[in-house]
């Protein structure tokens, strides 16, 4: 008998039951709420007269909306301030752990659940955020939940879902200097395609992901739900162990013993069997950049614009050339930037600002940018003050601001404005996604974020590592 992915141990020991539909009915282990898409799910719960029966297991923080810059209430922006409002009102009726603007725990849901420690390998984790798919670093199966599902987790700590088939994604050898996680995943969809995998639970392994810490783990997980994944994890391992250990919310003494006795049991099986298995190599692998309207449209820093007939989706290709205003055959490098932001989910932590800043030091913005960096969470925020890092960042150029989503979504004061081209560490180039319907985003790592910044255009990071 053939052995067993990690997904398969997890969804097995999670299930309830197997509804008339067809669908299993799988227990939550862990619920992360924000501001955006849970006042409806508590309305929800009062329309129908229902408590929350596992509180303990969920918590809550204010990320989405919230600006990074000024922050004296009310808010300035009465929509923010209202979704703030109700979130705080909501957590303090159904008694749920609060993570607020005046917490040093606050910060994005994804970076503030591992920092904590609450998230542990071998759960299941929900969240009303695509992103969720983070969390799968640790070896969790975490997935981005909508409202009606949020009020489903608060009212009964289950879901109803379909199971997923597994690929396993093996990226062998290792990664040349100048080359980070971020490009690493913007890899493999641009390889595999947004849509690629529909369907799937994408299990990440080989020799650059075993060597990665779990910072860059992350940032490769986030990325799965741009893939058309709707979960990632990585199977966890002596790094997820030393990660977790001494954490707020993780056993301590012969507890963390037994937990770590659990976490290995839950790995993928060394005969497991994939419905699929794709190789890539951490050689073939350069610093990459978006050019088009979605993630998998991408290039190595090395190459230029594909011809809309040489990419997948030419009609694509063709819209992306649109609002771009991009030529095709144009090369990437020295294409021109407005804004440069680090930060997000995919790139807010402690070591994607050490990156950055290691490019930035003694060096100065460009005058035609507008540069902004981000820490995911307060306390990334004060361990990279003890670092000194924001004093680098400000001597530099850059804004060094609260924590918050930011620019990722400018559902918030941080926005580009008309057409702008920003240099994003974040996940999505959508349109509008960064405020401005004429806005224009290119994907790319903080490292290649800082260099662009200083130079007002795209450049090889490589030149500077």
């Amino acid at each position: 008998m053939a052995g067993r992915t990690l997904y398969d141990k997890i969804w097995e020991s999670h299930t309830v039951g197997i509804l008339p539909t067809g669908q299993t009915q799988l227990f939550i282990g862990l619920h992360l709420i924000h501001e955006i898409t849970t006042a409806p799910a508590f309305d929800m719960l009062r329309e129908s007269g229902l408590d929350i029966p596992f509180r303990d297991r969920t918590f809550a923080t204010v990320d989405h909306i919230v600006p990074t810059d000024l922050r004296q209430r009310p808010f300035l922006d009465k929509e923010a301030e209202d979704l703030t409002r109700a979130l705080e009102n909501n957590v303090e009726q159904f008694g749920v752990e609060f993570f607020g603007l005046d917490s040093m725990n606050q910060g994005i849901v994804h970076v503030i659940g591992p920092q904590l420690g609450l998230t542990q390998p071998g759960m299941t984790l929900a969240c009303g955020d695509s992103h969720t798919s983070t969390h799968g670093a640790f070896g969790t199966l975490a997935f981005g939940i909508g409202t009606s599902q949020v009020r489903d987790v608060l009212a009964t700590q289950t879901l109803a879902m379909d199971k997923l088939k597994v690929r396993r994604i093996n990226i062998g050898g290792a990664l040349g200097i100048g080359v980070y996680a971020k490009d690493v995943i913007l890899h493999i969809i641009r390889r595999l395609g947004v849509a690629g995998g529909k369907g799937f639970a994408y299990e990440y392994g080989g020799a650059v992901i075993d060597r990665m810490n779990m910072e860059e783990r992350m940032t490769v997980c986030n990325m799965s739900i741009e893939g058309g994944a709707l979960v990632g994890y990585v199977n966890p391992d002596q790094t997820t162990f030393d990660y977790l250990q001494g954490r707020a919310y993780v056993a301590s003494g012969a507890a963390f013993e037994r937990a770590i006795d659990y976490w290995k049991s839950v790995a993928s099986d060394a005969d497991a069997k994939y419905d699929d298995v794709v190789e890539y190599q951490g050689k073939d692998i350069e610093p990459t950049v978006t050019w088009g309207i979605n993630p998998g449209q991408s290039v190595s820093i090395s190459e230029r614009m594909p011809r809309p007939e040489e990419f997948p989706d030419p009609e694509g290709a063709k819209k992306a050339y649109e609002h771009m205003g991009w030529q095709p055959g144009a090369p990437m490098l020295g294409t021109p930037i407005n804004v440069a932001f680090i930060g997000s989910c995919t790139n807010g932590r402690l070591a994607d600002l050490r990156a950055a800043a290691k490019i930035a030091k003694g060096r100065k913005v460009n005058s035609g940018v507008r540069a902004l960096v981000v820490p995911g969470s307060a306390q990334v925020k004060k361990l990279a003050e003890q670092e000194g890092l924001h004093k680098i960042f400000q001597e530099a150029g850059f804004q060094w601001r609260e924590a918050g989503c930011s620019m990722c979504l400018a559902m918030n004061p941080d926005k580009l404005n008309g057409r702008e081209i920003s240099a994003s560490s974040s996940n999505r180039n959508f349109i509008g996604r960064q405020g401005s319907p004429q806005g224009r985003t290119l994907l790319m790592s903080p490292a290649m974020v800082a260099a662009a910044a200083l130079n007002g255009k795209v450049v090889d990071v490589r030149e500077y590592e």
